[in-house]
């Protein structure tokens, strides 16, 4: 049966890849960035399928880099950026008000600026503060975008010398990208990922990671799942679910676990506590949903490893629009409120 796919949503992830590489050359090469001794803290500034480029740099980057890391999803520009902050204004259209809002507030603190958009007003007001302006390359929709958004900011820090050995990760995140890709286009719907989706079903998938690299990798899940398959789709943390949600599962889940079940989304960063919780919850959690799913990353180093776990998800989550039916690419709910609330954002 053909797959109803108007956007060519499966063919973005075929050349995921090669995005993910492109990325890093049109970046290595950039001017004008402010010296490492003058900044002080980095700030992100994103909605949506650009802003999840902030929580990977702060994933991955947090614990090694000298500066704080702070994402901003919303209007505000914290009160702390000055000249000595770093901002990265994140947005695919260039036009999503949010990003536009605090990142012209930011350059108004006298904030040393960095913009990543595909035209728009951030491009105009790039040229405007003498900024330096990475590309998006043109994209159906900005979460197709995702390494093109993601991979500039591990790449600019590195070029400061703020992060050193950043050029490897990417490298060895493309290795493991175009190996999973190989592997899921060569089996089709046979494939790792569409197993998955089989298995998920009809069911609202709950995805437990852990750590920063899981939360990443569980928010990237979630809003692909809600997107791509028009579907519901929940997303915790471990160890912070083990000091709320379970509590949930032990009683409450009984009236909710017919239509449940657990992806748990496994790395090799995990602190081994955390994987104890893991099977402690998988445990409790158990006889109250459809399915507990486990999903491995694969990959040489943290970036490679959650790179290897979106992009599993990103092939789930069109595999469980394809089952059922669903064009993966249009997201008519989002552009109907962007028309109510007059102004153009990421979605």
């Amino acid at each position: 049966m053909p797959v109803l796919d108007t956007d060519g949503m499966f063919g973005q992830a075929d050349i995921f890849p090669e995005q993910v590489q492109e990325a890093f050359r049109g970046s290595a090469t950039i001017k004008g960035l402010p010296r490492r001794e003058d900044i002080q803290n980095v700030v992100v500034i994103g909605m949506g399928g650009s802003g999840i480029s902030g929580d990977v740099l702060q994933a991955i980057a947090s614990p090694l880099l000298p500066v704080p890391v702070t994402v901003v999803k919303g209007y505000e520009c914290p009160n702390f950026v000055d000249e000595a902050s770093l901002v990265f204004a994140v947005s695919c259209s260039g036009a999503t008000e949010e990003t536009v809002e605090a990142a012209t507030d930011a350059a108004l603190a006298g904030a040393k600026m960095v913009v990543i958009a595909g035209g728009g007003e951030l491009v105009r007001l790039a040229e405007a503060w003498g900024a330096p302006c990475i590309g998006v390359p043109p994209v159906p929709w900005p979460r197709v975008a995702f390494g093109a958004m993601s991979v500039p900011l591990l790449v600019v820090l590195w070029r400061m010398g703020l992060l050193p050995g950043a050029d490897l990760w990417v490298e060895r995140a493309v290795e493991q990208l175009k190996r999973r890709r190989d592997e899921f286009v060569a089996a089709g719907s046979s494939s790792e990922a569409a197993e998955v989706a089989r298995r998920i079903g009809a069911s609202v998938p709950v995805v437990h990671g852990g750590g920063p690299l899981g939360y990443v990798a569980g928010l990237r899940w979630k809003a692909q799942v809600n997107e791509n398959a028009k579907r519901l789709a929940f997303s915790a943390t471990q160890p912070e679910l083990c000091h709320n949600e379970v509590c949930g599962w032990a009683e409450a889940s009984k009236q909710v676990s017919s239509g449940m079940c657990l992806v748990s989304l496994r790395h090799d960063s995990e602190h081994p506590q955390v994987g104890r919780r893991f099977d402690i919850v998988a445990d409790i959690v158990r006889p109250w949903v459809s399915d507990v799913i486990e999903v491995r990353a694969q990959g040489d180093g943290e970036l490679a490893q959650l790179f290897d776990l979106t992009y599993f998800g990103d092939y789930v989550s069109l595999w469980l629009a394809a089952d059922a039916g669903i064009d993966p690419g249009p997201i008519d709910v989002l552009m109907w409120m962007k028309k109510r609330l007059g102004g153009a954002r990421d979605v």
